[in-house]
């Protein structure tokens, strides 16, 4: 059986595609680097708080294009914000915060504060001298590090050669060399927040506080913002986002707020839900991990809700075309119907039913005039000429080679034939079909623009 739904998702797909291009293009991706994988010598640390060995902690990159910016996290009405772990979310217990452009600089080498958890917007230390840290892929830090090892304090049992040193491969570059920051001398204005921290007394019971260890945060009525931060390299403009720690699998629902390079800010949810409003724009890569399927919209299966292509969902090509059997272009191997297309004798949505349906018997030969149409090809003038049957009045009518309607008139004659003249200089040169009928016979006939 067809879904019903799936018309509007082909038609979503095409604007996707092709009308809303330019405002996709701002939002490339979204992609989880594993920062670091925590060790024994960290789990012996007291002072930041419990760590467990072999908790990974993922970094949140939004990839946008250059020029762009991103001004907003948030979660409403509609689209909720929701982070999530099958474990506990690490927060450091000695220094933690809750959003990343809080944190002092010189508070990284303490214990295992550069493992907390927290959100941001860039920026991940607070400015000093007119500078600020900001989160970069370890693959794009060329500054080498603060972080780990002779960085480090060692935590509550000392540990020579300090913490934060595994270099684990899969969490690929090692902390002691590089550390997935470096510095701009760019400071952020307008920095607002809603829905993380209790307004009276600021603190913060969701996980990205100490406070409660939880494994989930879902909701609708919170917000990071600022002015606007694009990425440390310019090219690349990979902005972090998160900073998450977790013995778990973690996951991830986003929506966002980016300034284009012309100033316009754009919407971008992760889900639709039950509504997607005007001025939001769907991107499903904004949850993770990436829900695949068939993503193109050549098949019955697709459905924009896919962030990746699973071509093994793609089974069953679409089919256009008329799905009423009473309709005399009825296609019996249509699976996507197209009904405005069909044609009925007397109803063609415009279009010139001979041309539809050639095989439809739509003329009374018995009573059929005789017609001739001169010059052809024509340049200005189209010459009509009827004779013979029993009518009074012809309507003459020109569809291109689509079967789409152009011009129109009507031709009256006597008993002793009549001729009709029909002003063709406004058409474009190229082929198309006159149509001569009454309410008893159709004549068509091809002709050429000059």
């Amino acid at each position: 059986m067809i879904q019903k739904s799936h018309f509007s998702s082909v038609i979503f797909y095409l604007l996707f595609t092709f009308c809303s291009f330019q405002s996709q293009a701002q939002l490339e991706k979204v992609f989880v680097e594993t920062y670091y994988i925590s060790d024994s010598n960290d789990a012996t640390d007291t002072t930041g708080g419990k760590l467990e060995v072999g908790s990974s902690t993922y970094r949140l990159y939004i990839d946008l294009t250059k020029g762009s910016k991103l001004r907003k996290v948030y979660g409403d009405a509609f689209h909720p914000l929701k982070f999530s772990s099958s474990a506990v979310f690490f927060n450091n217990l000695s220094d933690g915060q809750s959003f990343g452009k809080d944190f002092s600089k010189n508070r990284y080498g303490d214990n295992t504060v550069a493992l907390d958890t927290w959100i941001t917007l860039g920026q991940s230390t607070k400015p000093t001298a007119g500078f600020a840290n900001y989160g970069v892929p370890k693959t794009d830090d060329d500054d080498g590090s603060f972080i780990g090892g002779p960085n480090n304090d060692g935590g509550s049992n000392a540990i020579s050669g300090g913490l934060l040193v595994n270099n684990d491969p899969l969490a690929g570059i090692p902390l002691t060399f590089s550390d997935g920051m470096d510095t701009l001398q760019t400071i952020l204005a307008n920095w607002g927040d809603y829905g993380f921290k209790d307004l009276i007394t600021g603190n913060d019971s969701t996980i990205f506080g100490s406070i409660v260890a939880d494994s989930v945060f879902v909701s609708f009525n919170a917000a990071l913002q600022n002015s606007g931060v694009s990425g440390v390299v310019p090219d690349s403009n990979h902005i972090l986002l998160a900073q998450l720690t977790t013995r778990g699998d973690i996951s991830f629902e986003l929506n966002i707020e980016v300034i284009d390079t012309n100033g316009a800010v754009l919407k971008y949810v992760a889900n639709n839900r039950d509504t997607l409003l005007a001025d939001e724009i769907l991107f499903p890569g904004l949850t993770y991990p990436p829900v695949c399927g068939c993503t193109n919209g050549s098949y019955l299966e697709y459905s924009p809700a896919f962030s990746c292509l699973n071509m093994d969902s793609c089974k069953t090509l679409v089919v256009l075309g008329c799905m009423d059997p009473l309709a005399c272009n009825f296609n019996p191997n249509a699976n996507f119907p197209t009904n405005s297309t069909c044609c009925y004798p007397g109803a063609c949505n415009n279009l010139d039913i001979s041309l539809v349906c050639p095989t439809l018997n739509v003329t009374n030969m018995d009573e059929s005039p005789v017609v001739s149409i001169y010059p052809n090809p024509a340049t200005d003038i189209l010459h009509i000429a009827v004779s013979g049957g029993d009518f009074q009045t012809t309507l003459i009518s020109v569809f291109d080679v689509t079967g789409r309607l152009i011009l129109q008139n009507e031709m009256d004659r006597n008993a002793a034939g009549a001729i009709g003249l029909l002003d063709v200089s406004g058409l474009n040169q190229g082929s198309y079909y006159i149509r001569i009928s009454s309410q008893k016979f159709f004549f068509t006939k091809p002709f050429v623009k000059n």
